[in-house]
């Protein structure tokens, strides 16, 4: 049997669902002068293994997408892993262009009427300081179209990128004090000394820190350590999200993510745009 790899699989079940599935009114529905409702909490975990990287997500409302990038003779490239790298799925061809585009044809804005910036989480899969360094150049290609920091301050534009994957890219980031681009802090960023202006964003794996899968109720004691979490983050000015939570459709998925709302955590992540958006429809008021 060939080969598949992750993109194409998802592609293809993609595709198959998209021939059988008709969109909601709601996702397809504009108010005068405003575009769809974008769906705040909704992260496109790995955006671009879907048919249409940034477009898919953008059609399902959601407002955070992750692209995984490779820095490979000077292009960054979009791939989770080195087999998917192809020379045309540049960061730029696949985000920054569309999105530029996007913003100029809604006036200053991702979602027509809505000046909440949509987030571009960069994964670095390579050396992260050469590889920041790269990206922070091609960033400023697009100056206003990204949110700033420039000395103390920070100037909201229509998409905030917020760099993660090896942490090596610290380092040159905290030296700027001119930046197009923030930092995706862990658990352990908590309490410490770099303010929201450089880790806006508190991102950790959620199997390892939590046991609870969504089968039977959340354990009482994982419950308070969740929302403490989200409280002391909160408390500084910076947004949570967990990656590796239950992604599979069912009601293990449901009740996390129903926890996850509950405790006030601002990103859920996943792979199912379809899913969550229609989760974030039913239970989001």
């Amino acid at each position: 049997m060939a080969h598949l790899t992750r993109r194409r699989a998802l592609t293809t079940l993609a595709a198959a669902v998209t021939a059988t599935v008709v969109v909601p009114g709601y996702a397809q529905a504009t108010e005068r002068g405003r575009g769809p409702r974008p769906l705040l909490r909704a992260h496109a975990h790995n955006d671009y293994e879907h048919p249409r990287p940034l477009l898919d997500a953008l059609d399902h409302r959601f407002a955070s997408v992750e692209a995984d990038i490779y820095l490979v003779e000077g292009q960054l490239l979009v791939a989770h892993d080195p087999v998917d790298l192809d020379p045309k799925r540049t960061l730029a061809a696949l985000y920054l262009d569309p999105l530029a585009a996007r913003v100029r044809a809604n006036h200053g804005s991702v979602y027509r009427g809505c000046r909440t910036p949509l987030q571009l989480l960069v994964d670095i899969k390579t050396e992260g300081a050469a590889t920041y360094v790269e990206l922070g150049r091609q960033l400023r290609g697009y100056r206003n179209l990204f949110t700033t920091f420039a000395h103390g301050r920070v100037r909201a534009g229509a998409v905030t990128a917020v760099i993660s994957g090896d942490r090596a890219a610290r380092e040159p980031m905290e030296q700027q004090r001119v930046r197009s681009a923030f930092y995706d802090g862990r658990l352990t960023d908590l309490g410490a000394a770099a303010p929201a202006s450089f880790t806006p964003l508190i991102s950790d794996n959620w199997a390892n820190n939590f046991t609870w899968q969504g089968a039977g109720p959340i354990p009482a004691a994982e419950r308070e350590k969740l929302r403490s979490i989200v409280s002391a983050a909160h408390r500084e000015g910076r947004r949570v999200r967990f990656w590796a939570t239950p992604d599979l459709a069912g009601p293990e998925r449901d009740a996390v993510w129903g926890e996850l709302l509950a405790a006030g955590v601002d990103h859920l992540n996943t792979d199912d745009l379809a899913g969550l958006e229609a989760f974030l429809e039913a239970h989001e008021k």
